[in-house]
């Protein structure tokens, strides 16, 4: 019991430290007044609820005398008798009812995409500040904690801001019925005699008997339901990513043959999703049997308990509805928790994943921090005792000093493994582990790795990538893929395909190369840029580069022996980073 009160009060701990920045945000007076606005309108529904208890037990008593004439005034028009309040008509309450409720939840709906478009904003820009995407993206989900950030942003924030309001407003709601209703229920309720001791508004504390040990049979049944929930967003995330990988690669996976293996793979990350949605399927069952079971007796149960009073004359037939009624309005809000255990479940599980998730940032953000440090002074390339490790502390460059001036292309070999990419993600200060510091020159600068990045969109856009395509002139850019010898896309640069896949190996790394010549950075750096080409083009290239970039320093990551003029070579080997010639 103990174990479950702590788990509860961490859920609503972790759910509010997730809700509040909302509501204290910018918006937070459209905000707190959509979400009052939206808990009057409930109000409202329950003091109509609360209206049609009475009118309930009116006309079924006019049913009982045979009073046609009251029963037909109850139905259209306001039935006021003597000495009490005036009692609506059925057709003026549904009226007003379906306004207030339509209105309700369109208030809802715009609260959830309001709050759904800031959250996402915010998360957006904490998960891409700092480079924490790329910091996570370092460290296994495993280590982290954390898989499928595409999913967490996507369906866990929406599913975090409908159910936040859905389950809040159930809430108030229930509480609100509860109050309007108890007293009402004591009053209509009468006494009863037991053992001797006489018990006035007997059947509100059978209902909050009956109540209570349905909360805690439905939560010792179905609390298993919150890990198996977890687990179920989980594996339902790794199979779509699996869906996405051979999407994306389809060519890769064609010339390897690998369709059995992909098949496979799928297979496997569907039989996880099929696993657990058996465990979730066996305990639901569970679950529904008791729920099920207490729902229905709930709706016999204060007629069978009320009936003694109406046949011994203490009410009549109307009563006894209004006692039917009320009683399933008070059990109904004191079993608020029966009936919303599986949202609540899938909510624990999304505020376990957002929470998580927005620590991993969090973290992700502040080790951005740690690494070699990257300033920008002067017009060399200077490494003041520069340490570059691995994730598991594996040193492959240990407190080296080293300065490169610029106006000479430079060229950094070694053997495989040895660290040249890491090295190249230090120098662009994204390296987040080691020490000492790195100095780049002021001016501009550009890094294109082996593998260069394709952003959605026009051909345009990808080739200018990442100015705005408003930035470069079309001229600009059909003259750079001229030069690259990319002829065939320069009437292409309206369109709008999935270029990463359309092109081959050394046409997207010719087009990388046609960004440089835009951007004109003063020093340029190549990791492998040409790896996809054969040695004549690389060599056309970059006597190209050399040619049209004559204020630029080039530095060429490669294995290849380029035929670059150079006066300055570089040989990393593990721990060491040296001048050669």
């Amino acid at each position: 019991m103990r174990q479950t009160m702590t788990s509860f009060i961490t859920g609503v701990r972790e759910a509010w430290s997730l809700a509040k920045p909302y509501f204290w945000s910018e918006e937070r007076w459209a905000a707190r007044g959509l979400f009052l606005a939206i808990i009057a309108l409930n109000l409202l529904m329950v003091a109509f609820n609360v209206i049609l208890t009475y009118w309930n037990r009116d006309f079924f008593d006019a049913i009982q005398n045979m009073d046609s004439h009251s029963a037909v005034q109850l139905l259209f028009l306001y039935q006021a008798a003597p000495g009490s309040l005036p009692m609506p008509g059925l057709v003026e309450i549904l009226v007003v009812y379906v306004v207030i409720a339509v209105y309700a939840f369109y208030l809802n709906q715009m609260l959830q995409i309001r709050w759904r478009q800031w959250a996402t904003k915010h998360y957006l820009e904490n998960w891409l500040s700092d480079r924490a995407f790329y910091n996570i993206s370092l460290s296994s989900s495993e280590t982290t904690g954390i898989d499928n950030p595409d999913q967490r942003i996507s369906e866990d924030l929406r599913d975090f801001t409908t159910n936040s309001l859905s389950l809040s407003l159930d809430f108030i709601s229930n509480l609100v019925t509860l109050f309007s209703f108890v007293f009402i229920l004591y009053a209509i309720s009468g006494s009863v005699k037991l053992f001797g001791i006489t018990i006035p508004g007997y059947m509100l504390w059978v209902a909050l008997i009956y109540s209570l040990v349905g909360t805690g049979l439905t939560h010792l049944i179905g609390r298993q339901l919150i890990r198996l929930s977890f687990t179920q967003q989980k594996v339902e995330a790794d199979f779509r990513y699996n869906l996405i990988r051979v999407r994306e690669n389809p060519e890769a996976i064609a010339l390897y043959h690998g369709e059995d293996d992909e098949m496979l793979s799928l297979t496997e990350r569907f039989a996880a999703i099929r696993g657990n949605w058996w465990k979730i399927m066996r305990r639901t069952k569970a679950l529904n049997f008791f729920t099920v079971s207490f729902g229905q007796i709930a709706g016999f149960f204060p007629l069978i308990v009320a009936l003694p009073r109406y046949f011994s004359g203490a009410i009549k037939l109307g009563g006894l509805t209004q006692i039917q009624n009320v009683f399933g309005q008070v059990q109904g809000a004191l079993s608020w928790f029966v009936g919303a255990y599986p949202n609540l479940v899938t909510y624990r599980a999304t505020v376990s994943r957002l929470y998580g998730f927005q620590e991993a940032v969090t973290a992700a953000r502040a080790v951005s921090r740690s690494g070699p440090q990257v300033a920008k002074e002067g017009k060399s390339l200077t490494f003041k005792n520069l340490t570059i490790s691995l994730p598991d502390g594996r040193k492959l460059v240990d407190d080296t000093n080293l300065t490169l001036p610029p106006g000479e292309p430079i060229l950094l070999t070694g053997p495989s493994g040895a660290g040249k990419s890491t090295l190249f993600r230090a120098i662009a200060g994204i390296w987040p582990f080691g020490g000492g510091m790195v100095i780049r020159p002021t001016g501009s600068a550009l890094f294109l790795p082996q593998r260069p990045y394709f952003p959605l969109g026009s051909l345009k856009r990808t080739v200018v990538y990442p100015a705005l395509e408003s930035d470069v002139s079309d001229a600009t850019v059909c003259k750079a893929l001229n030069d690259v010898e990319l002829p065939n896309l320069v009437g292409r640069l309206n369109e709008v395909e999935p270029w990463g896949q359309i092109l081959s190996g050394g046409e997207q790394q010719r087009l990388a190369l046609a960004r440089a010549l835009i951007v004109k950075p003063s020093w340029l750096f190549l990791d492998e840029a040409t790896s996809a080409l054969d040695a004549p083009m690389a060599a056309r290239l970059h006597r190209l580069l050399t040619k049209e970039l004559p204020n630029t320093t080039i530095v060429a990551i490669t294995h290849r022996e380029l035929d670059m003029v150079s006066s300055r070579r570089l040989s990393l080997t593990p721990n060491a980073l040296a001048n050669i010639s």
